[in-house]
């Protein structure tokens, strides 16, 4: 098949869009791959919708050979199924929700769990109908906050989500080992790179979960990993509790007058100017921060809480917000701590916090390395007052652990397996063992071999299709355009003709003809435009190969142009068509 650039409907930028952050966002809109509606929402153009196609069809393939079968659902769902699973409220204001002319609610699905369940309860009653896989490629909506980055953070997206059903545990991670296996070769032939990481479950629940994060610099989430094979989203790093400390030796608590000290850096100064250590330096290490937060339920309330960690650690925002799913996280503000005047602002300590039995506390949750015996500088709750010696187990306690500090390079991994690397990713896939969670909230049981109605166990699969479009055009483009892999190129080859005479686009036209005879698809640029703006826009559209005609025909040759490593050469006319196609892989 031929497509003629004076036909196709595209047209490229010189300029980067306003709102363009990230290269895959820039150079999509640029290249006419998609145009922004509104925040969040695009549409997807003939170009771009070829791209978006291909990488369907590899999802498609893969899960099909796992012997999913595919399904459609509808994007517009009635409230109850959500209203059983407390998703309805748990979702929050990420939830599109809106009403008919008779006033019943309705959502736009953000995922699909609720309805495949129902869909197999009414259908299947018998263990003989297990195991089954379930899957469909659907538009999914999510009213993000922040929506960012063109595909990667939008309100509109494209997603295959699969659902399994098994009678128990071990069909479950059989059908979720094989779920595993297919996402491998999915990114494998896209060509990503990717790693493999614990995740957390968070709302969807269930007792595991894995991420498959296209490695990128400009990627939302982070990851670590270690030399042994360690691999995690932040979110699901648990540090152990630190062995408790020998403390016995350790004085009294004391305050201390340290003015002027709200912060950690004056604090450490001061205590080394005015309460030194015999054995060594005071350091940011040494003090217990306790930073403030205020947790805003699905139903509108708000609940302060405190987390108290080593002063030279910050709290990492995403791990504290995967930490408290469904509620979401808010600053504790001025009018907060008005309501707590037993919090000084910058001296606050683990003697004003605690959840006290009448709810008029505050919970206090701590860091793994706040064990029982560990001796801190921490708030006196006074102004310009600290405590000095205070002793975790003996002076104070909380009412539980949190681990939510950010993590840093060269911290050690949870499984002993060395050192912490950190790097960024961008979500592509993510896979949950979900069990009984659904299953038993909307009744889905069958019949076991033995007569007896037991709860079926299910996993659930995710691969962003429309986002793995963007993480391929993160990770391939450069400072030119797009630069995309073969198998999902909108194109397979661009053949440009150049030049004001009539011979160049008549062999142009003629070569592309002989390459769509073979059965490859041909983009040719047939534009009366100048040789340096069809060059440009064959750079920016990123086809993996270009094949140029132009002045050169006169001498016998053509030029083939590899988009990816920027390799040029000429080639004999009458061997054009044999090269092309060696490059094609025929």
């Amino acid at each position: 098949m031929i497509t003629r650039m004076t036909k196709l409907f595209v047209r490229t930028l010189r300029e980067d869009p306003a709102d363009a952050e990230l290269p895959s966002h820039r150079w999509l809109v640029r290249a006419g791959y998609i145009r922004r509606v509104a925040p969040g929402i695009y549409s997807w153009l003939p170009l771009g919708l070829r791209v978006l196609h291909k990488v369907e069809a590899i999802v498609r393939e893969e899960m099909n050979a796992i012997g999913a079968q595919e399904v459609h659902l509808p994007a517009l769902l009635p409230r109850e199924p959500y209203e059983v699973t407390h998703r309805w409220t748990e979702y929050g204001p990420n939830l599109f929700r809106l009403q008919d002319r008779k006033g019943s609610d309705y959502l736009l699905g953000p995922t699909h769990e609720e309805m495949f369940t129902l869909m197999v309860k009414d259908l299947y009653s018998s263990y003989k109908d297990l195991p089954l896989s379930i899957y469909q490629i659907q538009t999914k909506y999510r009213d993000e906050a922040r929506p960012r980055a063109g595909l990667l953070r939008g309100r509109e997206f494209v997603m295959k989500d699969s659902y399994s059903f098994d009678i128990d545990d071990a069909g479950l991670q059989a059908s979720y080992d094989a779920h595993r296996g297919a996402y491998i070769k999915i990114f494998d032939r896209l060509g990503l790179d990717y790693v493999i990481v614990k995740a957390t479950s968070g709302a969807m629940g269930g007792s595991a979960s894995e991420e498959f994060l296209g490695v990128a610099a400009n990627g939302e989430d982070t990851f670590v990993r270690s030399p042994g094979g360690y691999a995690a989203n932040v979110e699901a790093v648990a540090r152990p509790l630190a062995p408790a400390q020998d403390a016995s030796a350790v004085p009294a608590a004391h305050v201390e007058d340290t003015p002027d000290s709200p912060t950690i850096e004056a604090l450490v100064d001061l205590s080394n100017a005015r309460f030194p250590r015999e054995d060594r330096a005071w350091e940011a290490g040494d003090t217990l921060k306790n930073v403030l937060f205020m947790l805003v339920r699905p139903d509108g309330s708000r609940e302060p809480l405190a987390i108290g960690l080593p002063g030279d650690r910050e709290v990492d925002t995403k791990r504290l917000e995967a930490a408290i799913e469904p509620a979401e996280l808010d600053a504790f503000i001025e009018e907060d701590f008005a309501s707590f005047p037993s919090l000084v602002k910058g001296y606050i300590g683990p003697g004003a916090l605690g959840l006290a039995e009448d709810g008029t506390g505050v919970r206090y949750l701590t860091d793994p390395a706040v064990a029982e015996g560990t001796r801190w500088i921490t708030g006196a709750n006074q102004p310009g007052h600290h405590v000095y010696d205070l002793v975790a187990g003996r002076d104070f306690a909380s009412d539980g652990v949190l681990d939510v500090a950010e993590l840093r390079e060269g911290d050690p991994a949870p499984d002993g397996s060395g050192p912490l690397s950190l790097a960024r990713g961008i979500e592509l896939g993510h896979i949950f063992q979900l069990g009984r969670k659904y299953a038993d909230a909307l009744g889905l049981k069958v019949l076991d071999p033995h007569g007896k109605l037991v709860t079926v166990t299910m996993g659930s699969y995710g691969v962003g299709v429309s986002r793995a479009v963007a993480a391929i055009a993160e990770e391939t483009s450069d400072e030119l355009g797009l630069a995309w892999p073969r198998n999902v190129a909108p194109f397979d080859v661009h053949i440009v003709a150049t030049g004001k005479d009539a011979a160049p686009l008549e062999f142009a036209t003629a070569l592309a003809e002989s390459v769509s005879e073979a059965g490859f698809e041909v983009l040719l640029d047939d534009r009366k435009a100048s040789p340096g703006v069809k060059f440009a826009d064959a750079e920016v559209l990123g086809m993996p190969t270009t094949v140029v005609v132009g002045r050169g025909l006169a001498d016998g040759v053509v030029e083939i142009r590899d988009r990816a490593t920027r390799e040029k050469a000429e080639v004999p006319a009458d061997e054009a068509v044999e090269r092309v196609l060696a490059l094609l892989g025929r």
